[in-house]
C-alpha cells in the first residue's frame, strides 16, 4: 500500500468511526452553570412510556417518544423527489410537556427557556448520532408560545421545509446546538460562562484593522479582542462517558514573584522528557515565568489550563493565524478568524484516547463557539509525531500540506466549522 492510499485509508476511518461513546447516559450529568441533571423513567404507568427530566431533582419537565417518525426535507423539496427522498433520515418524534407527577418541580405548568436548553442538551446526548430530532411541544405548557419563538428565533429548531407540511413538529438541530444557538442572550447556562471582560461569550467583535511587525511576521489582520481576566473560566463541559467535567481556564501567573498553581504546573510539566521531545522548553521557573509573560502579553494569543474536575492536567496556546509565523505555509493563507492549537498533556494519569479526543474535541468546540467568523481551526504537528496526527485525523482533520520550518517538519491539519458541527463529534 503507498503513502498516499495509507494517508487516504486513515481519513476515511476517522470520518466513519467519530462518535464518542456508542450509547451516552444522563445520570448526574453536570450543566455548564453547575446544576445536576438526570432523566428517569417517570412515575406513573403510561403508553408509550414517559421520561422525566430532573434539574438538581427538581421535575422540569417530561417527555415520550410517539409511535410515529418524520423526516426533514430540504433540497428535494419542489421536486419530483420530495415524497420519495428515502436517504433523508426519519426520525421518530418526540412531544415535550410538563410533569404530571406530585415529585417536587420548578413549575407546574411553565417550562423556564434555560430547563428548555437543558432538555435539549438531554435529548442530543441520549440520541446524539441523529442530525435532527423532531419534537412536539404539548398544548399543556402554558408558555408554549415563548418555547416554539425560542426554538425557531435562536436556530436551535425549525419548521418543515415543505410549504404544505405540517408545522406541528420542530426540528432541534444537532449543529445548531452544539454551535451555541439559545445560548448568549437567552441564559447563562452555556459553555462559555459569561465574562465581565471578554466579549467572546456575548456577541462577536467588531471588525477594524490592526497590525503585526515582529521578526517573523508582517501582517495586517483584525484588531483582536480584550482576553478573559487571568484564572477566569473560559469553557466547561460535563463528559458524560468519562463522568467528569472538563474546564478551560485562562493561564494566571500570580502577582510579583509568588509562583501561582498554573506556573508551578507549568515548570514541573516542562521539565519532563517526555514534554520536552514535544515543546522544547526544559528550563528554569524564571525562564518559564518569562516564556508565559510573553505569551499573556501577545494579543494574538490565548495561553489556557485544562483541568479534570478541577485538577489540572495540561496547557495550551489558541493563537489567531492570520499574525502567526504559521499563516505563510497555510495554502490560500488564513481567514481573519482561523485559529491554531498547541496542547501538552503534563499528567501521565490523563493521558489515554478516550480523555484525549474528549479535550481535544472541546478545544475545537471553544474555538468555534468563541468567534462565529471562525471559518477554520488547524494544527501543525511534528510530521513525525504519528499520535497527535491521529487525534487531529479522530476529530475529523484532515492533511491540508506539510511544510518545514527552519527547526521541524510539520503536518498541517484543519477543519472547518462546517463539518465540525455536522458531524457526531461531541
Amino acid at each position: 500500500m503507498t503513502p498516499a492510499v495509507r494517508r487516504l485509508q486513515a481519513i476515511q476511518n476517522a470520518l466513519t468511526h467519530l462518535t464518542v461513546c456508542a450509547d451516552q447516559k444522563v445520570d448526574q450529568f453536570i450543566l455548564p452553570d453547575g446544576a445536576a441533571m438526570t432523566v428517569r423513567p417517570a412515575l406513573a404507568d403510561s403508553a408509550p412510556p414517559t421520561k422525566s427530566v430532573y434539574i438538581d431533582e427538581l421535575v422540569v419537565c417530561e417527555y415520550r417518544v410517539l409511535d410515529r417518525t418524520a423526516q426533514l426535507v430540504i433540497s428535494a423539496v419542489a421536486t419530483h423527489f420530495e415524497h420519495t427522498a428515502s436517504h433523508v433520515p426519519s426520525f421518530p418524534v418526540i412531544e415535550i410537556f410538563p410533569s404530571s407527577s406530585s415529585l417536587p418541580q420548578t413549575s407546574r405548568h411553565n417550562i423556564s427557556v434555560k430547563d428548555m436548553w437543558a432538555t435539549v442538551y438531554a435529548l442530543f446526548t441520549l440520541y446524539h448520532v441523529q442530525e435532527t430530532i423532531p419534537v412536539i411541544l404539548s398544548q399543556q405548557i402554558n408558555n408554549r408560545d415563548e418555547l416554539c419563538s425560542y426554538l425557531l428565533r435562536s436556530g436551535l429548531g425549525r419548521t418543515a421545509h415543505a410549504p404544505t407540511a405540517s408545522k406541528e413538529e420542530i426540528y432541534l438541530h444537532r449543529a445548531t446546538f452544539w454551535q451555541g444557538a439559545g445560548t448568549q442572550g437567552y441564559h447563562t447556562r452555556g459553555w462559555l460562562p459569561p465574562s465581565p471582560i471578554s466579549p467572546l461569550s456575548v456577541a462577536p467583535f467588531p471588525y477594524i484593522q490592526s497590525f503585526t511587525r515582529t521578526p517573523t511576521v508582517i501582517a495586517a489582520h483584525p484588531l483582536r479582542p480584550q482576553k478573559p481576566k487571568p484564572g477566569e473560566t473560559i469553557y466547561r463541559r460535563f463528559c458524560p462517558s468519562i463522568g467528569e467535567t472538563l474546564e478551560f481556564k485562562r493561564f494566571d501567573l500570580g502577582s510579583g514573584s509568588e509562583t501561582s498553581a498554573h506556573l508551578d504546573a507549568f515548570h514541573r510539566w516542562h521539565n519532563q522528557e517526555r514534554v520536552n521531545m514535544g515543546w522544547g522548553e526544559r528550563g528554569s521557573l524564571e525562564k518559564h515565568r518569562e516564556y508565559v509573560t510573553e505569551v499573556m502579553n501577545d494579543p494574538a494569543v490565548l495561553p489556557v489550563i485544562m483541568s479534570w474536575n478541577g485538577e489540572h492536567m495540561g496547557y495550551a496556546e489558541i493563537t489567531y493565524l492570520k499574525e502567526n509565523h504559521i499563516a505563510a505555509h497555510i495554502p490560500g493563507g488564513p481567514g481573519d478568524w482561523d485559529m491554531g492549537l498547541h496542547v501538552l498533556v503534563g499528567e501521565d494519569k490523563f493521558r489515554g484516547t478516550e480523555r484525549t479526543d474528549m479535550w481535544h474535541r472541546s478545544f475545537l468546540h471553544y474555538g468555534f463557539l468563541a468567534d462565529p467568523r471562525t471559518k477554520h481551526l488547524m494544527g501543525e504537528p511534528r510530521a513525525d509525531n504519528p499520535f497527535i496526527i491521529k487525534v487531529d485525523f479522530d476529530s475529523a482533520m484532515h492533511t491540508a500540506t506539510i511544510f518545514d520550518f527552519p527547526y521541524k517538519r510539520s503536518v498541517l491539519n484543519r477543519i472547518s466549522r462546517e463539518l465540525f458541527f455536522r458531524l457526531d463529534l461531541l
